[in-house]
C-alpha cells in the first residue's frame, strides 16, 4: 500500500509540476507524461501482488470530516478494474504527449496534463476508497477534472455544450450516489464500506430502492440507455487520448459501481434485479451499435459502441444475479466472468480505437467518414491497429474479445438448461446473437469506408502514419489485444485467474474447454505463420507487380462510385426504423442528365433531442434565477463563504449532544 500512496503523490506533485512550467510547452509535456507513467507503474506492484495472491490490502488514516474515514483497501475486484486503468493511463499519456504537440504555442498544456493526472489519481481512489465520504469526493474530483479535459477546445461551441450536458449528467448521477450511501449508512450506522456489508436487517424495500439508485447513479456513469446521452457528445469533443481513457476506463467506474454495490446488498438480491439489468443491457447493446451505423463521424461512432459494449457487461451480470438468485451457481459464475473479462478486453480495444481515430485526425484533420476513404496506403500501421482492434470488438476468435463474450454466452445457454432461469438464458442469446452482426456490420463499414477505397477529399490525400511515439503506443495495444486473445484460454483455467473471476470451482470440464481453445488458437497462429513463410519463399526471386483492381467495364472508376458511410448502413437502418431516428439530406438527380446526386444520413438521439433538451432547458432557467448572487466582487464571494460558515457552525451546535 505505500506504493499506492506513493503513485498518488507523483501523480499529484507531476500536475502541479507541470502547471508550473507555465508557457513552457515542452517542460510541461515531460512533467505531466513522466508523472503519470511512472504513478501507474508504481501503482501497478501492489495490484498484481492482490491479483496473484487473492490476498486483500488495507490502509487506514484518521481523518476529521464528519462521516468520513481514510479508509482504502485493494481486494481482487479493485485490482481487476485498477489492471486496465493504470496500464492504459500509461500508454495514453505518452500518446498524448505528442497528440498535444500540435498546440505548443497556442495555449499552455500545464493545465491539460494537471487534470490527466488528477483524472487517474482520482479514479484509483475511487477503486480503492472503503469509505463513502471519501468514495464521493473522489467520484466528484474525477467528473471536475475529466469535464476540464472534454473542454480542451473550448474555443469550439459544439465542445462547450458537450462540457454542459457532461457535467450535468454526471452531477445529477451523483445526487442518486448520495441518497444511495444516506440510505445504506443509515441501515449500517456507519459510512464506511465494511460496515455496510454487513448490515443484517435490511428489508426488502430498502434493498430494492438502494439497487435502484445505484442502477440510476452508477448507469449514468456507465452510459446505459437512457442515461448516456453525455456520452456521445463528450468522448468525441475530448482530446483522442483523453477520449480513449474516458471511453476505456472511466466508464467502467459505473461498471464497477454496481459490482461494489451488489456486494453490500448480498444476500437481499431478487431475481428482477438480474432481469432488469438484462433488459438495460439488452435495450443499450442494441440502441448502441445502430446509433454507431447511423454516424458519420468516426469518434462518435466509437462513442456509441461503447454504450454498447457496456449494454453487453450489463447483461452479464444481470443473468448472473437471475443466477445466483435461483441457485444455479454455474450459470452465474460463467455470466459473471465473462462481464469482468469484457471489462478488461473493451479498455484494450477502445483505448486503440480511439487512439487510431486520433491518428486519422492528427493526420488528416478530420474523422468526418464521408471525405475519408483511402487512408490505409498513407497510414498502414495505423490501419493495422485499427483492423485488428475492430476484429477484436467483433468478437472474432483468437482474439481477446471473443473469450469474455463466449463466456456469457456459456452462461446463457446454462440457463436454458435451469427451469427457473431458461427464459433470461434464452433473452441473453438472442440479444447478443443480434448485436454481434451488427458490430460486425458497423466496424466492417469504419473500416472500409475510412481506410480502403480511394480518398473522397483533399484532407484523404495527405497525411502519413503518426509519429514513433504514437505508433508505437499502438502497436503496443494491439499486440496485447493478440496476446491476450491468445493467452487466456490457458490463464482462466489458472486457479488464480479462476478465484478473481469467481469461476466454477472443481469443474474440470471448464478447464478442458479452455486448454482447448488456447490449443486452437495457437495452432492458428502457427498455421498462419507457416503460410506466410511459404508466400515468402514462393515469391522470392520472383517479381511482383501491382495494377489496378478491375472495374467491372469501368475504366476510370471514381471516388464517388464506392459506397459511402451513410449508403453503406442505409439497407440496415432502414430495418430498424422504428428505433433509430434518422437526419436524412437528399439531394436527388436533375433533369434527363444530372450532374450530381448525394445522400447524407445521421442517427439523431431522440433521447438527447427530445427528453434531456427539455430537462437541460429547464435547469438552465431555474440556475437562472439566481445569477444575481454572481456579481464578480470577491468581497461579496468572501461573505457568501462567511455565512456558509455560521450557518454549519449553528446548525453543529444545536444537533451536538
Amino acid at each position: 500500500m505505500p506504493l499506492l500512496l506513493l503513485a498518488l503523490g507523483v501523480l499529484a506533485t507531476s500536475g502541479l509540476a507541470a502547471v508550473a512550467a507555465g508557457r513552457r510547452a515542452e517542460w510541461a509535456t515531460r512533467a505531466g507524461v513522466s508523472g503519470a507513467v511512472l504513478g501507474s507503474t508504481l501503482a501497478l506492484v501492489p495490484v498484481i501482488s492482490v491479483l496473484a495472491s487473492g490476498s486483500p490490502i488495507a490502509f487506514e488514516l484518521p481523518w476529521s470530516v464528519p462521516g468520513g474515514s481514510f479508509r482504502i483497501a485493494i481486494d481482487p475486484l479493485s485490482a481487476w478494474f485498477l489492471v486496465p486503468l493504470l496500464g492504459l493511463a500509461a500508454v495514453t499519456a505518452i500518446y498524448g504527449g505528442v497528440y498535444l504537440a500540435a498546440h505548443r504555442g497556442e495555449r499552455s498544456l500545464g493545465p491539460p496534463w494537471l487534470f490527466f493526472n488528477a483524472l487517474v489519481a482520482t479514479m484509483v481512489l475511487v477503486v480503492v476508497a472503503r469509505n463513502a465520504v471519501l468514495f464521493l469526493i473522489a467520484w466528484e474530483c474525477m467528473a471536475v477534472a475529466s469535464f476540464f479535459l472534454v473542454t480542451f477546445d473550448h474555443d469550439r461551441e459544439a465542445v462547450r455544450k458537450a462540457g454542459w450536458i457532461y457535467l450535468v449528467a454526471s452531477h445529477l448521477g451523483t445526487a442518486f450516489l448520495l441518497a444511495l450511501f444516506a440510505v445504506l449508512g443509515h441501515a449500517a450506522g456507519s459510512l464506511d464500506f465494511e460496515r455496510m456489508e454487513r448490515i443484517a436487517d435490511l428489508s426488502p424495500t430498502l434493498a430494492t430502492v438502494a439497487f435502484l439508485l445505484a442502477v440510476v447513479g452508477f448507469g449514468t456513469k456507465a452510459g446505459w440507455v437512457p442515461f448516456h446521452v453525455w456520452l456521445p457528445e463528450a468522448h468525441p469533443a475530448a482530446p483522442s487520448h483523453v477520449s480513449a481513457l474516458l471511453s476505456g476506463v472511466m466508464v467502467k467506474l459505473g461498471i464497477y459501481g454496481v459490482l461494489r454495490t451488489l456486494g453490500l446488498l448480498a444476500g437481499s438480491e431478487s431475481a428482477w434485479w438480474g432481469w432488469l439489468l438484462i433488459g438495460i443491457g439488452a435495450v443499450s447493446g442494441l440502441y448502441g451499435i445502430l446509433c454507431a451505423l447511423g454516424q458519420t463521424d468516426l469518434k462518435r461512432m466509437l462513442a456509441y459502441s461503447t454504450v454498447e459494449n457496456t449494454g453487453l457487461i450489463a447483461m452479464g451480470l444481470g443473468l448472473s444475479v437471475v443466477g445466483g438468485v435461483t441457485g444455479h451457481p454455474w450459470m452465474a459464475r460463467l455470466a459473471h466472468a465473462g462481464a469482468l473479462l469484457h471489462v478488461l478486453n473493451h479498455a484494450l480495444l477502445k483505448g486503440l480505437l480511439f487512439l487510431a481515430a486520433g491518428a486519422v485526425l492528427h493526420a488528416t484533420g478530420t474523422t468526418d467518414m464521408e471525405r475519408l476513404g483511402g487512408v490505409a496506403k498513407r497510414m498502414p500501421w495505423t490501419a493495422a491497429a485499427f483492423l485488428t482492434a475492430s476484429a477484436a470488438i467483433a468478437a472474432l476468435p483468437p482474439l481477446n474479445g471473443f473469450v469474455g463474450e463466449l463466456l456469457i454466452l456459456l452462461g446463457a445457454y446454462a440457463g436454458l438448461a435451469a427451469h427457473e432461469s431458461w427464459l433470461a438464458g434464452l433473452a441473453v442469446i438472442a440479444a447478443l446473437g443480434l448485436i454481434a452482426g451488427l458490430v460486425a456490420l458497423a466496424f466492417t463499414r469504419a473500416f472500409g469506408v475510412v481506410f480502403l477505397g480511394e480518398p473522397r477529399d483533399a484532407s484523404a490525400r495527405c497525411g502519413a502514419d503518426p509519429p514513433p511515439a504514437m505508433r508505437v503506443v499502438l502497436v503496443v495495444l494491439a499486440g496485447a489485444i493478440v496476446v491476450l486473445g491468445m493467452a487466456l484460454p490457458w490463464a482462466l483455467s489458472s486457479p488464480v485467474l479462476q478465484s478473481v473471476l469467481d469461476l466454477p470451482v472443481g469443474q474440470p470440464d471448464v478447464a478442458a474447454v479452455f486448454a482447448r481453445l488456447g490449443l486452437a488458437f495457437a495452432g492458428f497462429a502457427v498455421l498462419l505463420f507457416a503460410a506466410a513463410l511459404a508466400r515468402r519463399g514462393l515469391l522470392a526471386g520472383r517479381s511482383v507487380e501491382s495494377g489496378p483492381t478491375w472495374g467491372c467495364g469501368f475504366l476510370r472508376p471514381t471516388p464517388r462510385m464506392q459506397y459511402t458511410a451513410s449508403s453503406f448502413a442505409e439497407p440496415v437502418l432502414s430495418l430498424f426504423a422504428p428505433l433509430v431516428r434518422m437526419r436524412r439530406q437528399i439531394a436527388a438527380p436533375q433533369g434527363p442528365f444530372p450532374l450530381s446526386a448525394a445522400l447524407a444520413e445521421r442517427a439523431v438521439d431522440p433521447f438527447l433531442s427530445v427528453i434531456y433538451a427539455v430537462i437541460f432547458a429547464a435547469l438552465g432557467r431555474g440556475l437562472g434565477w439566481f445569477r444575481w448572487l454572481q456579481q464578480g466582487r470577491v468581497q461579496l464571494y468572501v461573505l457568501y463563504i462567511a455565512v456558509t460558515l455560521v450557518a454549519l457552525l449553528v446548525w453543529a451546535t444545536r444537533v451536538a449532544p
